[in-house]
């Protein structure tokens, strides 16, 4: 690692293992080393630092613990794990424990600064703060399209998010120019309370519009939203896909992580 991924890293542990901001329904707290949130979409676990501090068999008894908890709820969980976390067999022992691995993502840390470059839209594209529902509602139906999946949810949590957090909070859609605008692309910024750091979110474009260089407008757009919110890191947990997009804009791979889900058996 270089001296700055190594800082990188370092911030990172320091501000972004936590739960972020509780939502309505949602209940955190600590177990042990672990930070726990329950009653939302899925529960989710997180380490408060890159070392459990446990072993063996203690760790094998915490990780039982989480899952009888969720079990007796009736709720599936996330663990988020990161490339760096120790103890090194804390895969092995989750998915001993019936959790199952996600696609592994990379941590990608840049400065807002060096991001923040002054790349316009490509031609008949037009990039536009959004916080009204039935933009959200749009932008769920882009991501509907490109995915194939149901977004619906995307529709509450964006319209309440730009609404509680409107300093915090930013969602941007990429639109074309004629009388009647399309969304060919979205993108949303969360930042994290409390720290200089702020997530990158979405990005995902119409599959006729992409390689026009709209993604990477949205992310310079993004970031020099963020500098002038007194943000100075942008944070991505990067697809493979994504993720070499994102280092030739600047952007820093400090580790991976790999969620591990386990779901409750079916009844």
């Amino acid at each position: 690692m270089t001296d700055l991924t190594t800082a990188l890293l370092a911030a990172y542990d320091e501000h972004l293992r936590g739960l972020g901001a509780a939502r309505d329904g949602e209940i955190q707290e600590a177990d042990g080393p672990l930070l726990r949130k329950h009653g939302g979409f899925r529960g989710f676990l997180t380490s408060r630092t890159a070392d459990l501090g446990l072993r063996g068999a203690e760790l094998d008894d915490l990780i039982a613990r989480q899952r009888d908890f969720f079990a007796a709820r009736g709720e599936s969980v996330e663990w988020k794990t990161r490339g760096h976390d120790l103890p090194v067999d804390l895969p092995e022992r989750l998915t001993a424990a019936g959790f199952v691995a996600e696609e592994q993502e990379t941590v990608l840390i840049g400065l807002a600064a060096e991001l923040a470059t002054p790349t316009p839209a490509p031609e008949g594209i037009t990039l536009r703060r959004v916080t009204a529902r039935t933009d959200m509602r749009r932008i769920a139906a882009l991501q509907q399209e490109v995915w194939g999946e149901d977004w619906s949810f995307l529709i509450d949590d964006l319209t309440e998010n730009a609404a509680a957090d409107p300093e915090g909070f930013l969602v941007v859609v990429a639109e074309t120019d004629t009388a009647t605008p399309e969304v060919v692309s979205a993108a949303w910024l969360t930042r994290s309370p409390g720290t200089e750091f702020a997530g990158l979110w979405g990005g995902s474009t119409l599959a006729a519009w992409r390689g026009r260089g709209i993604y990477r407008s949205l992310v310079a757009h993004r970031a020099r939203w963020a500098l002038e919110h007194g943000i100075r890191y942008l944070q991505v947990d990067a697809s493979p896909d994504s993720a070499p997009i994102l280092r030739r804009l600047g952007m820093h791979a400090v580790t991976t992580t790999t969620p591990y889900v386990w779901t409750p058996p079916a009844s």
